[in-house]
This record gives C-alpha cells, structure tokens and sequence, in this order.
C-alpha cells in the first residue's frame, strides 16, 4: 500500500512536470485578446455608426455576396441613429450600407413612422424610400414642433379631408 502512494506521487510530480513547462509555452506564444486588439472600441460601437440588431426567427448570410437575410417576425434596432423597425424580411447589403425591408414594415425613428410594403434605408445617406402594395399607399407620420410665435390653440383646425364635397362653380 505504502509502494503504490510512492509510486501514485511520483506519477504526478512527472505529469507535472510535463504539463506546466507546455502551459508556460503556450501562454507565452499564444497572444491574448487584449494583444490582438489592444484598443477595442468603447460601449461595443465601431466609428460607422454604432450597432445594428436584427432579431428574427430564421437569419442566413453570405460571405461571397455580404448579403444578411432574416426572415420571420423581424425587429432591427439601430440606437445611434434612433430607429426602430419590424417586417416579414429584411436583407442587409453590407457593401452597399443599404437595408431593405419588405412585408408589413414599420419603422419609428424619433417619434416620427412610416408604414409601407417595402421601404429601403440607405445608411450613409440616412434616407427612407418607401413603396406602397399595389393599389395602395405608403403612410407616413412625422412629429412637426409648434413654432414659439405659434399659439397651438390655432393650430388645430378641421381634420384633414382627402375627398372633400363638391361645390358648384360660380359662373360670372
């Protein structure tokens, strides 16, 4: 008993003696994160822009063409630029900086929306181009301050009529 705890001890000393000099190796060839990258950006956000998340229920990308597909109850979230946005799909053409979203798509940015079938968003422009279904119309609500000479009491009229009663012509 007393020979198979000599032997057992023996058995780690040179295990350790194996492995400690090859961790001592590899910690030192191996860089770490914090070597590789030595100034990571701040809060998670890169110099074009800041993140960009895109939840959805199936995503695929491809390398070759940078293209980013989500489909299914999509929801991006664009903080650095204010946006809120949900569709059926939406395709990131990373080389182009442009997103278009399709199917049911609303988007909220600084309390102003647009609703349509199909909108486009250019990044590095920062412009929406929305198109309606067929027959249909894109809607579109934008928050419009009231100016300090304004009373806002006179502001509020009628209600907007699209289609308003015909009158008759008064002929001279």
């Amino acid at each position: 008993m007393i020979l198979n705890k000599t032997i057992l001890k023996l058995l780690i000393l040179k295990v350790f003696a194996f492995i400690l000099p090859l961790a001592m190796v590899n910690a030192i060839t191996y860089p770490t994160f914090g070597q590789i990258n030595p100034n990571p950006p701040p809060n998670n956000e890169n110099p074009s822009g800041g993140t960009l998340t895109v939840r959805s229920d199936i995503q695929e990308a491809d390398a070759r063409t940078g293209i980013v597909t989500a489909r299914g109850n999509v929801q991006i979230n664009y903080p650095a630029r204010q946006i809120q946005a949900t569709a059926a799909q939406a395709q990131y053409f990373s080389r182009e900086r442009r997103i278009i979203l399709s199917g049911d798509v609303f988007i909220l940015q600084d309390g102003n929306t647009i609703r349509g079938e199909t909108v486009t968003y250019l990044i590095d422009e920062g412009r929406f181009i929305a198109l309606p279904q067929s027959q249909g119309q894109v809607e579109s609500i934008y928050l419009v301050p009231a100016s300090q000479n304004e009373n806002v009491e006179d502001a509020i009229t009628a209600p907007f009529n699209p289609k308003p009663a015909f009158k008759t012509p008064i002929s001279p």
